[in-house]
């Protein structure tokens, strides 16, 4: 997600209720590419999503009169970003067609334990306080028991959680990259021109490495391909700067946890995923890693 600097309003019940579905959303995410990857090949099915949101967002952005011109100099960096998300999503979809989509949920949700950390290193005056720190040693606890489940995982499990892990860490320096460079751009910019740059490497990767780039085109597959492009990656983009820019990221950051939470068990009960004791553990770790993160401690009244 993008940040930006905001108001960091209290948000009504609606508009809490709304940040709550746009979280299910989003987390839902995973769920849709897996069942995408039963009619589609890895790099096909991320050309066609992201390719499908760029159209998305630009209708968008050319309804409200968003300005498409970027300044001399700004290229350069959306260049990188370009490369990064290219890699980043390449990662990530290669990654959960050899695990489950909770499994994947669980892994990619560590992202914002890997930015802070990065951001501590990187980001002037963004250090990791003994809080925040406390919120990254018990989130990222969570991973070992994912590793420990071993009902029903097979090798190429385990090589896909791991390549899932380092698509995660890959945004979070993304997002180190964004958050050095945001004020300078129009917060559109850093989405949309990004998914042009990585779309024709999705398609040609798509050509070299997916065997049966099309297999199958059936209703599920197509929802799923929908759902990704303009449910999760237009409709929640577009939603999710809104509030960004009416209520801050103090306000929004605080609903996080449900992404998890969401994509683990919309899992189950969609693809039959196993939800385990270790899962539900990996899991409960998680999002008290990231509430433990967000949450913020006010003095006693009086």
């Amino acid at each position: 997600m993008i940040e930006q600097k905001s108001t960091n309003q209290k948000l009504p019940f609606s508009s809490a209720f709304f940040t709550a579905f746009i979280c299910i959303l989003f987390g839902a995410n995973a769920i849709a590419i897996k069942i995408t990857l039963e009619g589609l090949g890895v790099f096909t099915s991320a050309g066609l999503r992201f390719g499908m949101a760029s159209l998305a967002i630009s209708l968008w952005a050319l309804s409200k009169h968003k300005p498409f011109k970027i300044g001399k100099g700004q290229f350069y960096h959306l260049l990188i970003i370009g490369v990064i998300f290219f890699v980043q999503l390449s990662l990530f979809y290669f990654g959960i067609s050899k695990t489950n989509a909770s499994r994947a949920t669980l892994f990619v949700n560590l992202q914002p334990f890997f930015l802070l950390v990065l951001a501590h290193y990187f980001i002037s005056g963004d250090q990791v306080s003994k809080k925040k720190l406390l919120g990254i040693l018990v989130g990222f606890s969570g991973v070992a028991f994912v590793f420990l489940e071993k009902k029903g995982v097979t090798s190429d499990f385990q090589t896909g959680d791991l390549i899932v892990l380092s698509a995660a860490f890959i945004w979070a320096c993304n997002g180190v990259y964004t958050k050095r460079i945001i004020a300078h751009y129009e917060p559109f910019h850093l989405v949309l021109y990004p998914m042009m740059i990585a779309t024709p490497l999705f398609f040609l990767e798509a050509v070299v490495f997916d065997g049966n780039m099309i297999s199958e085109i059936n209703s599920r597959v197509f929802l799923s391909l929908l759902y990704q492009a303009v449910v999760s990656g237009s409709f929640g983009f577009i939603a999710w700067i809104t509030l960004l820019k009416k209520y801050g990221a103090v306000s929004l950051h605080s609903f996080i946890f449900i992404m998890p939470v969401a994509g683990v068990l919309l899992g189950g009960l969609i693809l039959g995923e196993p939800i385990t004791a270790k899962i539900l553990l990996a899991l409960l770790l998680i999002v008290s890693g990231i509430f433990i993160v967000n949450l913020k401690f006010f003095p006693p009244p009086g």
